[in-house]
């Protein structure tokens, strides 16, 4: 009995991962639809990889509001003098982001920094840390 419950969520394990895997195919009408409602992404890899395994939900939502405001500073070309793309995003902001309190902010940061999807580089008199969010994409390969 151990061993057909251990085989059947085994089975469930690569049924779910395959299907994160696929790659989602929209209609015109879906992708209209997508343009009129902003959303956050947050890669797949997260919920994948053994290496985000204790990342909590919150702290992956946060990186997913994180790789937002990030692709709005590639936009912008907010660089730091090494060409690196960096976003502002304060403690206050994620705890009217989240509803949640600032203790919580703060564990979620280190959480993401934890597992290396953010960096954060403090500027000092008052000013709100650099956070360079990394591209997950490049530490799955």
């Amino acid at each position: 009995n151990v061993r057909k419950s251990e085989l059947t969520r085994e089975k469930q394990r690569l049924l779910w991962e395959e299907e994160m895997n696929e790659e989602n195919v929209m209609t015109t009408n879906e992708m209209n639809r997508e343009e009129r409602m902003p959303f956050f992404r947050i890669p797949k890899v997260i919920l994948t990889d053994e290496k985000y395994v204790g990342l909590s939900e919150d702290a992956m939502l946060l990186y997913g509001i994180l790789l937002d405001r990030r692709s709005l500073s590639e936009r912008n070309d907010w660089r730091d003098k090494k060409g690196d793309v960096f976003v502002y995003c304060t403690l206050e902001t994620i705890q009217m982001t989240l509803r949640c309190a600032h203790q919580k902010a703060t564990k979620l940061l280190m959480e993401l920094e934890k597992v290396g999807l953010i960096r954060r580089k403090k500027q000092g008199l008052g000013r709100p840390a650099k956070i360079y969010v990394a591209d997950i994409s490049a530490l799955s390969a």
